[in-house]
């Protein structure tokens, strides 16, 4: 347990993006309520996480982390769920069939609410608001009491996260994941994409190995690991009362668990030394993400990496960096040797989301597909000059068949936009983007594969 540290004690550090609200006790009354409501997550499946992020830390594995951009309360809807879920197991079953390697699952969901925002204002028209903040804090709508920031809507928040870990718990034990079902994964608006048609022959390969296990004697039906799949949630943990309020000490160990998700993630904003944000996490037992971006030396890395992590614990950190396409190599290689260096246990993942969002000509914010490329191929890059393990890929995505990010085999223009665009803060991968995404990263992780056999040969 983290010494001089309490579920507060983050109260007394400099908390940055957090929400003012125009009345205290409100927020403490929610606050004082959510303490009472039941776990979201247990702290025996946050250990579960752990050990999984421990063997890819080891380069026996791969984290495979999507999801939206920010939930909303008014896209709430299974069938959204439903094919976010969808798209993210066909993503796993490609990059598991081509790499031979366990994928973990953990998805941007059931919490994943709150944003930090560049500017504290927004200026439409020359009127001048709050910014949104995310449907948990207040409301996207441009109006002074939209703006307002209302503790009430925690609440709404823990329920919709409550009925989403329900869903996807049911559709990962339930029969939806059996790999017997890979063939109806497809949705059908990705029927024009070619990587549909690949992913079907993929899908007919893997129906002719359990056919062949059935006929050596081994029942599919009888194996839990081909009737269903271990799948986990996480958000950015930036709104620090309510963290604070989902902090529960575990029965078995006497450690301390954020119950509002199997794992939680520190971002680019609210990494600095002496961050409340910093003071929290390194409390809770849950696995960590750690964003690094440009701005990252490597030694305030290896300083922060102490702090969260002193025992040096394998699967506790991962390291997620988005630098942009043009910054990943350049930007990444000397923390990557420098955590090598000091012999840190960690995963490393890229986010290549974050540093390539541009304004196109309609005046849509987007993020074009070939630098999403170009940065997970650099980071591919960095790890493999440093003979370390790529080892996840962090991205916002949907299984909705919006037209957010430019590009890709559907081809998606700056003119067409504006069709779907529905996202409620950044653009998205649409699951025909994510699919190809998933074939690509299988390409590069069998290029690691067989590298790293030639060097113990």
């Amino acid at each position: 347990m983290a010494s001089n540290w309490t579920p507060e004690s983050w109260q007394s550090r400099e908390a940055r993006h957090l929400p003012v609200y125009p009345d205290a006790a409100a927020l403490g009354k929610v606050t004082d309520t959510l303490t009472t409501f039941p776990p979201l997550v247990f702290a025996g499946e946050a250990r579960a996480l752990k050990a999984d992020l421990a063997q890819v830390a080891a380069g026996k594995g791969f984290l495979l982390q999507g999801g939206d951009c920010a939930e909303s309360f008014a896209e709430f809807h299974p069938n959204n769920i439903r094919d976010t879920f969808r798209v993210l197991l066909q993503m796993a079953v490609v990059l598991t069939f081509a790499s031979k390697q366990p994928v973990i699952k953990v998805g941007r969901l059931a919490g994943q609410f709150a944003k930090p925002r560049s500017s504290p204002v927004e200026v439409i028209d020359g009127v001048e608001l709050p910014s949104y903040l995310g449907d948990n804090i207040n409301g996207i709508e441009f109006t002074p009491e939209a703006r307002i920031p209302n503790p009430q809507r925690l609440l709404q928040a823990y329920s919709q996260s409550a009925a989403t870990l329900n869903l996807v718990r049911a559709f990962s034990t339930g029969g939806y994941a059996n790999l017997r079902q890979v063939h109806q994964w497809t949705l059908d608006f990705m029927g024009r994409s070619p990587w549909a048609e690949k992913f079907a022959e993929v899908s007919t390969r893997i129906g002719e190995a359990l056919d062949f296990m059935e006929a050596c004697g081994i029942d599919p039906r009888t194996v839990p690991q081909l009737q269903g799949t271990s799948f986990y949630t996480s958000h950015e943990a930036l709104h620090l009362p309510y963290e604070q309020a989902m902090t529960r000490q575990d029965s078995l160990t006497g450690d301390w668990y954020d119950t509002s998700a199997h794992m939680l993630w520190i971002g680019d904003r609210t990494r600095f030394e002496g961050s409340a944000h910093v003071e929290y996490l390194r409390g809770v037992g849950n696995p960590i993400g750690f964003k690094c971006g440009p701005s990252l030396a490597p030694d305030e890395l290896l300083r922060q990496l102490d702090v969260l992590n002193p025992g040096r614990e394998a699967g506790r950190i991962t390291l997620i960096s988005r630098f942009g396409d043009d910054k990943v190599e350049a930007g990444l290689a000397p923390l990557v040797r420098a955590v090598k260096r000091e012999g840190h246990p960690v995963v490393w993942s890229c986010d290549p989301m974050h540093g390539n969002v541009i304004k196109a000509n309609s005046g849509y914010k987007t993020r074009p597909f070939d630098r999403i490329l170009n940065e997970v191929r650099g980071f591919f890059a960095v790890h493999r000059a440093e003979g370390t393990h790529a080892g996840g890929i962090h991205i916002e995505m949907t299984g909705q068949d919006v037209t957010e990010c430019v590009g890709g085999a559907v081809a998606i223009s700056s003119e067409t936009l504006a069709d779907r665009y529905h996202t409620h803060c950044d653009p998205r991968l649409n699951a025909a983007q994510s699919l190809e995404l998933a074939f690509l990263l299988a390409d590069m992780l069998n290029a690691e594969a067989g590298e790293r056999a030639q060097r113990a040969a």
